[in-house]
């Protein structure tokens, strides 16, 4: 007899949910037969395979020790990336990163140990709060995802209960983002709210925009605001009211303002300086209009990276 005890990660999941990411050599029907003649228990009893687990939940096993046996290979991929990060905010709960440009948030196709999400998988697992052999239904998770040569604010959960939550929270709208950008000359207001539809070219990952609806097409609304102009870039303040690929690139590049370093929606050439499209993910504010369970505490908050780290400012101000 074995027993396992519901972690924080671990509750609100079914039953049987939580025992196939728990024992993944267990095959499904074995499952279901030691569930059946009571091979498995929740808190001494019979239970059902849809049953939601709680925290402190205790689960008694009647199983082949095999099931149990620790995996032998203790090498983790995200081990080999670096375990540093720019925190501009961190609790329990959630980490708040100040992603540089040129760093990947997830994986890709063309896949190298190092990414944004691997380097907050080692930072854990260094601090002793995340232990894959332990953890095996919950890994920590970034909230949103921002292009490679973007820089800004990326949301990390450390808990399911904090993903599932910041989940929610960005599908509504109530994660106000914030960026800093520099565009090519001035717009024609100094801040406006633009309306446009926009259809993504996968195969070329570019989207284009236009001023009506068209077959396919998804709504973008920006709203912008001119800090500053140098007499050839103006430092613009931009907030997404929708969050579409590329929303900010395209958009500004449609009514005439491209940002200052983008090939793909601006000047063929980059100008002498930027090395990556200038945009910075700069601010994240917490604004909840329903309850957010044990994230409450953040409503209202607001976090700034300072504009003395965002690399295109001294451009701007030379």
């Amino acid at each position: 007899m074995k027993t396992l005890t519901i972690s924080k990660n671990d509750a609100g999941q079914r039953l049987d949910k939580f025992l196939q990411k728990r024992f993944k050599t267990m095959p499904k029907s074995m499952m279901y037969m030691y569930i059946r003649k009571k091979c498995i228990k929740l808190n001494g009893k019979r239970c059902d395979i849809s049953d939601k687990l709680s925290e402190g939940d205790v689960l008694t096993f009647f199983i082949k020790d095999e099931f149990f046996e620790a995996p032998q290979q203790k090498s983790y991929e995200f081990l080999k990336a670096p375990a540093k990060l720019n925190i501009v905010y961190e609790d329990e709960n959630i980490l708040l990163l100040d992603k540089k440009p040129g760093v990947i948030v997830h994986p890709d196709k063309s896949y190298h140990f190092d990414s944004l999400v691997a380097r907050v998988l080692h930072y854990l697992y260094d601090k002793g709060e995340y232990d894959p052999d332990k953890d095996k239904a919950f890994t920590p998770a970034l909230v949103n995802r921002i292009d490679r040569n973007t820089g800004g604010i990326v949301i990390a959960a450390k808990n399911a209960e904090s993903l599932r939550i910041l989940n929610q929270k960005m599908k509504t709208r109530e994660l106000e983002k914030f960026y800093l950008c520099l565009l090519c000359g001035k717009p024609r207001l100094d801040e406006a709210e633009l309306h446009g539809y926009m259809i993504k070219n996968e195969s070329k990952n570019r989207v284009t925009v236009f001023n009506h609806p068209v077959e396919g097409s998804k709504e973008m609304i920006t709203r912008y605001r001119v800090i500053d102009f140098n007499g050839k870039y103006s430092l613009a303040e931009v907030e997404l009211l929708t969050g579409r690929t590329h929303q900010i690139r395209a958009h500004m590049a449609y009514i005439g303002n491209p940002l200052a370093g983008d090939l793909k929606y601006g000047r063929k050439k980059a100008p002498d300086g930027f090395p990556y499209q200038a945009l910075y993910s700069y601010k994240l504010r917490f604004n909840f209009s329903s309850d957010a369970g044990i994230l409450n505490y953040l409503n209202g908050k607001e976090f700034e990276v300072s504009r003395k780290s965002i690399w295109f400012i001294s451009q701007f101000s030379s």
